[in-house]
Parts: structure tokens; C-alpha cells; sequence
């Protein structure tokens, strides 16, 4: 049996940049606080908590005095730098280049209809730490809706900027631009006041072609993934339109060794927030699993 690895699975560059300032600082020093965890990887957590970093929320920032602390990719809002600034905390800002300028887009999206009272939409995960991080932007009045069936929540009376999480499902915002505008043409309204902003990074969009081919020129799929990375289940689930056998994961314990009965190649891959480390890793456990088998 093959097995084989996506070469273009792995960190995004935005993650390869927090990641490298990490391990930089914690060279010269035992201890780094991070504010959340710096990936949505469990075993790239414990990698790194094992160096020295360890891992704090927004309430223990606030007991902080003089520290380090490391803002990862998925960026922060305002209040966090603010409350940096009055704990006199110095930051490491590793917010990825991408997201920063997203926040940009937004915050002047927010400022040029709030004159009119407008709605700032934001498609993306409820919650997820770059969705708080673009809402604050808005002061944190923005709608947040993470489906297609919420549109109903949308106030079509009002101006409508509208932008994604940068690791959402390009066809499914798409298809969320279509839906606005045929609710703007059942109400017939002339002219509305819409304007929708393509903010989906394309390190994510751009796989999904590759990825798809991947999954089909394989028997069966393993998908190495985080269980609360965003764009790990968008990228799952192209697999899985794809594959009828693939599999998700987070760690080498969850594979199960009848999953390859019968099969001749095996395709490992993930999300860009998996790092390749962990997908090698699982190559070798699935080779050890399958001449144990046989």
C-alpha cells in the first residue's frame, strides 16, 4: 500500500509567520504568554507549550502586568490593544498580513455607513477568534451569520457592507452574494445600498481544485486537522465531496485500521492550519498500522 502526502497541505504563510515569532522569542527566553491558542491544532499547541509557551484568555491578559504576550494570526480587536497599552504589556503582533487588512476594509466600511446607520455583515464562524477580531472593528455592532438560511437577519431597509471571514468557502459566498440580491429583486427595491468585499484569502480558496483531485486520485482520504479549525471543515468537506472514504483527525489515536481494508494508496492531508510534522506522523502510523494487518 501507498501512502501519500499533499505537499500542498500545511500552514498558511500567516501561520508559518506566528509560529516562527514564537519559537524566535522563546530562544533567548522559557516563557511566552500567547492570547488563545496560536493554531487550531492541538498537538502544534503542545509542541509548543512544551518549549515554554503557555496559552491564556482575554480574563487573564487582564491580570497581566509588564509581560509578553503574542497576538497569533487570527488577529484581535481593538480592546485588546487597549488593555496591552494600560497593563503596560508588550505585544508581539503576529497578526497575519491578510486578516490585518481585512480589519482595515472593515473598519472603514463601518465608518463610512454609520452615518446612516448601516449594517457591516460578516459571513463567517460565530465566535471565531478572527470574526471577534473584525467585529470589534465595528464596535462590535456587526451581524455575523455563518449560513445561508440567515440572511433572513439581514435588515435590507439599510446600507449593507458585506465581508467574509478570510477562511470561508468561496462558492458558498458566493452564492450568499446571489441570494442578497434576489431578496433585494423580491422586494423590489431599485438601487440598493450593497456593497459585498471578495476578503476570502486565496491560499484557502485556491486549494480547493488541487484537493479535490487529491481526494479522488486516492482510495481512501485521511483529513489531519484540528477540531476547531474553521477552514479545516470547509477543506473536510470538499474531501469528502469528493471521497465517500475520507476520514478527519486530530491526532495519530483516532485512526481506526479498517478504514484500509483493501486499499491500495492512501492520501494524507490537511488544513493550513495542520502542521506537516503532524501529517508525516500520520504517513508512518497508517504504514504501521497496515503491516501489522497483513
Amino acid at each position: 500500500m501507498e501512502v501519500a502526502i499533499d505537499q500542498n497541505s500545511g500552514f498558511c504563510f500567516g501561520v508559518v509567520r506566528a509560529i516562527k515569532a514564537a519559537e524566535n522569542e522563546l530562544k533567548d527566553k522559557k516563557l511566552l504568554y500567547c492570547l488563545g491558542d496560536i493554531v487550531h491544532n492541538n498537538e502544534e499547541v503542545l509542541r509548543l507549550k512544551n518549549l515554554g509557551m503557555k496559552v491564556i484568555n482575554k480574563e487573564e491578559m487582564q491580570q497581566l502586568k509588564n509581560q509578553k504576550v503574542l497576538i497569533r494570526a487570527h488577529g484581535e480587536p481593538p480592546s485588546t490593544y487597549q488593555l496591552a497599552k494600560q497593563n503596560n504589556i508588550s505585544m508581539i503582533d503576529a497578526t497575519c498580513t491578510v486578516v490585518l487588512n481585512l480589519q482595515n476594509i472593515v473598519r472603514q466600511g463601518y465608518m463610512e455607513i454609520k452615518p446612516q446607520n448601516g449594517q457591516v455583515v460578516i459571513f463567517g464562524k460565530k465566535g471565531h477568534a478572527e470574526v471577534v477580531g473584525l467585529c470589534g472593528q465595528t464596535d462590535d455592532t456587526a451581524l455575523v451569520i455563518s449560513s445561508l438560511d440567515e440572511i433572513e437577519s439581514i435588515d435590507f431597509c439599510k446600507p449593507v457592507r458585506l465581508y467574509a471571514q478570510t477562511t470561508q468557502s468561496l462558492s458558498m459566498f458566493k452564492n450568499l452574494v446571489t441570494l442578497i440580491n434576489q431578496k433585494y429583486i423580491e422586494l423590489r427595491m431599485e438601487n440598493p445600498d450593497f456593497v459585498w468585499y471578495d476578503t476570502i484569502c486565496r491560499q484557502v480558496s485556491n486549494r480547493e481544485n488541487s484537493l479535490k483531485q487529491f481526494a479522488l486520485d486516492h482510495d481512501t482520504i485521511i483529513f489531519v486537522s484540528g477540531e476547531k479549525s474553521s477552514n479545516g471543515m470547509v477543506l473536510y468537506k470538499i474531501c469528502q465531496s469528493a471521497n465517500k472514504h475520507a476520514h478527519r483527525i486530530s491526532s495519530l489515536k483516532e485512526l481506526k485500521k479498517e478504514w484500509f481494508d483493501g486499499c491500495k494508496n492512501v492520501g494524507v492531508c490537511g488544513a493550513t492550519s495542520t502542521p506537516m510534522w503532524l501529517m508525516n506522523a500520520v504517513a508512518d502510523e497508517i504504514k504501521k498500522i497496515y503491516s501489522a494487518h497483513i
